[in-house]
């Protein structure tokens, strides 16, 4: 079934939406799911909060872009699962690698949201992503969107270990700059 079908019966509140939306994006879900907490019966659940958040987005919102939409919510459910499963203790796994290294372009001592309207930090990210080559841009949203291991992106790619930690190096570095340069992080 098409997109649009899909968010107008949410939209009907039709509970074929869900099934509709299990049958096209239920692996691409739980594979987000899955990279960031690296638990199944974890990942199942987030992948079925995903399609409770979608109901309960649908309306008032009517995403142009359905796949983006349910990656989003379905990576936000995640981490939020992976915040309280890891709340005690400092967790390790890809998920707290990726997000310590990710920190590199946040102030120490303060989070995001503190930093920044969440929509225009996204925003600004997305129009740097742009200005990359492909396999720049390819390699960070594998690492830093989907939380691939970085063995995982150098056999996707091709590449060597060093050569991924060095693309990953350089593009964080340059989006520190991009955003300073914005007067986003001084």
């Amino acid at each position: 079934m098409v997109d649009e079908k899909i968010v107008e019966l949410y939209w009907q509140r039709d509970e074929r939406a869900i099934r509709e939306t299990r049958m096209k994006y239920g692996r691409y879900c739980y594979s987000i799911a899955y990279n960031i907490l690296h638990n199944t019966e974890d990942a199942q659940e987030c992948e079925n909060d995903t399609y409770l958040g979608a109901w309960n987005s649908m309306p008032p919102q009517r995403p142009s872009l359905l796949s983006s939409f349910l990656g989003a919510i379905s990576r936000r459910v995640s981490l939020d699962r992976w915040r309280r499963k890891n709340a005690a203790k400092r967790g390790g796994g890809e998920t707290a690698i990726s997000l310590t290294e990710l920190e590199e372009c946040i102030p120490s001592g303060k989070s995001i949201e503190e930093s920044v309207d969440t929509a225009r930090l996204a925003e600004l990210i997305s129009l740097f992503l742009q200005t990359l080559p492909e396999d720049e841009s390819m390699v960070f949203l594998r690492r830093y969107w989907y939380f691939d291991s970085i063995d995982m992106i150098r056999k996707r790619f091709g590449y060597g270990e060093s050569k991924v930690k060095m693309i990953l190096f350089r593009t964080r570095q340059k989006l520190l700059e991009r955003l300073e340069k914005e007067g986003v992080f001084v």
